[in-house]
């Protein structure tokens, strides 16, 4: 059996438009005024085509449509897409596909387009169940536009998840316990709960570096923040599965957990990233991030790959742990030695995982996984760089 099959089979469509730009988003996403729609559609058909002809029939267990703001475009183009993807591969019978929605650009008859397209699954973007800090974070829509949105959502999907971002500007404990209480109790099955990072090239950012983002939350408040939220959700049955992402058990993502068991991706759309076994090897590409580039290239032909290597059995099994144990199942030693081609002992430095274990940062499960404990989640981007070799 192929190693990718651990892991699962996903493709990832992006999407790189929105309607206006978030100050705190880093993602690849444009503001732009119009998009030739029937365009994109021939660049995703043409990149599909052809890294199906580079990868073979592999099972595919998950589409994701990210961005951007995806349920900005039109029904037709997600329905040709699915249908591409449907008879370029086999597909599970479990298939799972996602789409990322905005409140602003939710309506039920659209909608149900997507859902006829076959999208079976929505993340959407709230970010926050007040106005004051949907202004601050400069999201077009209020706190009643999102309860709408995500009640017109669910009327017609199963799954319906959502993005709220906390640690936010002058955001107290109190103030998070009753936003996510109130959360907790929309009926959602699954939820990604992100802090508030400030990075560089992002409006967030400049304004830090001149100390205009005041409020933010110190580490200590943030710890707590954090440990707030694993409490709440834990006594609402909604665990953390991932660092970032809870569900009630079996609603997990898919697609997600694609990335994090370190399966293989495609990725289609201006600045798509992909990883895939092939020849025994990983082998890693992007798309051009910029889209009226990626659709000159995609035009001219046929794919917009700029950058494509293969990895290092070293350089893979550091992926293969960094995203492994951001989830709470851990990692298993021997499938890390089999996708890198390495022993443990040569992807893991010896001397700080005892340390990290005497720590409690780090423990072996009873079926041999290595898992971060709560503490060492709170600790993965400063122990990881030390553990990793």
């Amino acid at each position: 059996m192929d190693d990718w099959t651990y892991g699962g089979f996903g493709i990832y469509i992006h999407w790189p438009f929105c309607a206006a730009k978030c100050p705190y988003c880093d993602f690849n996403s444009h503001v732009s005024k119009k998009v030739e729609q029937k365009q994109w559609l021939k660049g995703y058909l043409s990149e599909i085509q052809r890294v199906r002809n580079a990868v073979g029939p592999r099972l595919v267990n998950s589409v994701f449509f990210g961005g951007g703001t995806p349920s900005l475009m039109d029904p037709e183009v997600v329905e040709a897409v699915i249908g591409a993807i449907k008879s370029s591969f086999p597909i599970s019978n479990q298939l799972e596909v996602t789409l990322e929605a905005n409140p602003t650009s939710v309506e039920a008859g659209r909608f149900a387009a997507y859902q006829d397209a076959g999208v079976n699954r929505i993340s959407m973007g709230i970010q926050a169940l007040n106005d004051p800090d949907l202004r601050r974070l400069g999201r077009l829509h209020t706190a009643q536009e999102a309860r709408l949105a995500f009640e017109t959502a669910r009327n017609i999907f199963a799954r319906v998840s959502f993005d709220l971002i906390y640690a936010r500007q002058y955001q107290t404990l109190a103030q998070w316990r009753a936003e996510l209480s109130e959360a907790l109790a929309m009926a959602v099955d699954h939820f990604s709960l992100y802090q508030l990072t400030v990075e560089t090239g992002t409006a967030f950012g400049d304004r830090y570096k001149v100390g205009r983002l005041p409020g933010l939350p110190n580490n200590d408040l943030g710890a707590d923040l954090y440990e707030l939220t694993q409490s709440l959700c834990d006594a609402h049955n909604m665990p953390a599965y991932e660092v970032s992402n809870h569900a009630r058990e079996g609603a997990e993502c898919l697609h997600n957990l694609i990335y994090w068991r370190y399966g293989d991706y495609l990725g289609i759309g201006a600045g798509a990233h992909q990883r895939v076994l092939r020849d025994g090897r990983i082998q890693a590409s992007r798309r051009h991030r910029a889209p009226e580039e990626w659709l000159r290239l995609v035009e001219a032909q046929g794919h917009a790959a700029v950058e494509c290597e293969t990895l290092s059995p070293q350089e893979v099994g550091r992926e293969a742990m960094l995203m492994g144990l951001r989830l709470t199942e851990g990692i298993d030693p021997s499938r890390i030695e089999a996708r890198a081609g390495l022993s443990f002992a040569e992807v893991i430095d010896p001397t700080m995982l005892t340390a990290c274990l005497e720590e409690n940062y780090l423990l072996w499960s009873e079926n041999n996984r290595l898992c971060a404990t709560d503490e060492g989640l709170l600790r993965l981007d400063s122990m990881l760089p030390l553990l990793l070799r």
